[in-house]
């Protein structure tokens, strides 16, 4: 049936399938266990010989909805549900990955990403290696004979570069190695990376997919091959599990995934262009402006723009503090994708656990403000954020 559904129907009702309730809205499943007929039917479902439920680890009707769902909207075969984005990054690893093996990541990368990296993964014998997300030749250069994976985020965090994504693919694939996209930031109502070649989707359902900042969760999108067997294996044992709850909300936030996702890219694109204006501002950084570095591959590869935005005040970190504490629309937190605009300072937030060096070469200077720009009127967002760069220490 998904075959014949267009998107915004299927981020309604893809993946629900209904109990003889007759209900109209997905239940929340809060059982640990379930019920056998039998005792031979027990076995068969331990066995793998029988579909059914077992253990709500690994198999929840709740959580199977969201992931029957997430998985159609980006035209994957199957999606496992995580218990946050980090644990769909570590899934993905321990389960594709072996001692030896190498990764060839972007160095634009979420902070906590590049800490699992160099500090537990490196313990397992998996080496990573970092590279400039944009430059293609040097993708090419770090590839190595053991190189299993490249691993990217695009657009980036926070400086929202955009990488070709069609082009890394077919370069991962060339040499034998997976390429796995972190979609946070468009989610697949603006970007389908399996589409253009990729072969896993990673998501923190945490953002844009909740919508609301409620729940944290996480999911991992691909063939079954990687995802249904590879991946689903490492949550059923070792348990990193989307709870029911979280996935019921998530279901409902997919249902307005479409529409949120487009304003907030209007309003971000709005207030984009009037930072590039202003004369306490250094630089900004939105793929939707036509003097950001990748606009036009954004405009090919994406259906919008997104809702981040990150921009360089002059004076440094003095400058981008003094504007943070000034704001009162704005909430102060590290999370991104809410309905409620956020800002927050990315050298000693979300990336300040990576060493000074780390950072100069990811491009996070003391100066740099990320905003996630929510559904609020960008007139008051404007006010909001003009008191503080008018603010005088």
């Amino acid at each position: 049936m998904n075959d014949d559904l267009h998107f915004d129907t299927l981020a309604v009702r893809g993946g629900q399938h209904r109990t003889n309730e007759g209900e109209h809205a997905e239940p929340i499943f809060t059982t640990s266990s379930y019920v056998f007929a039998s005792a031979s039917e027990a076995a068969a479902r331990f066995a793998g010989a029988a579909p059914g439920n077992i253990y709500s680890r690994f198999t929840n009707p709740t959580v199977r909805t969201f992931e029957e769902r997430l998985a159609a909207l980006e035209g994957g075969e199957r999606c496992v549900a995580t218990a946050s984005g980090m644990a769909a990054i570590l899934s993905t690893c321990v389960s594709l990955l072996q001692a030896g093996d190498h990764i060839v990541s972007s160095r634009a990368i979420f902070g906590s990403t590049v800490v699992l990296f160099d500090k537990y993964l490196s313990r397992l014998g998996i080496q990573v290696s970092y590279v400039d997300l944009t430059d293609l030749a040097a993708w090419e250069a770090a590839v190595r004979p053991e190189t299993r994976l490249l691993f990217l985020e695009t657009p980036s965090n926070p400086l929202t570069e955009v990488a070709d994504i069609r082009a890394l693919a077919d370069l991962a694939h060339r040499h034998g190695a997976w390429l796995a996209v972190d979609n946070c930031f468009c989610t697949p109502a603006l970007q389908r990376p399996l589409a253009l070649g990729a072969d896993l989707v990673i998501h923190s359902a945490t953002k844009y997919i909740d919508g609301q900042g409620r729940c944290v969760g996480g999911a991992v999108v691909g063939p079954q091959d990687l995802v249904g067997e590879g991946v689903f294996g490492f949550i059923r044992t070792a348990g990193p599990s989307m709870s029911p709850f979280n996935a019921w909300v998530f279901l409902k936030g997919l249902e307005t995934l479409r529409l949120r996702m487009q304003a907030h890219s209007a309003n971000a694109l709005a207030l984009a262009r009037w930072l590039e204006g202003h004369p306490e501002v250094a630089r900004v950084h939105y793929p939707g402006l036509e003097s950001h570095p990748q606009h036009d591959l954004a405009r090919r590869q994406q259906d919008g723009f997104g809702g981040i935005v990150a921009f360089e005040v002059k004076g440094g970190r003095e400058a981008a503090w003094r504007l943070i504490d000034t704001t009162r629309v704005f909430s102060i937190t590290a999370n991104l994708g809410d309905a409620k605009s956020t800002i927050t300072h990315p050298a000693s937030t979300t990336h300040g656990r990576m060493d000074p060096e780390a950072r100069a070469r990811a491009g996070i200077t003391e100066g740099l403000v990320r905003l996630s720009v929510g559904l609020e009127d960008v007139a008051d967002l404007q006010a909001d954020l003009e008191r503080g760069l008018r603010a005088k220490p």
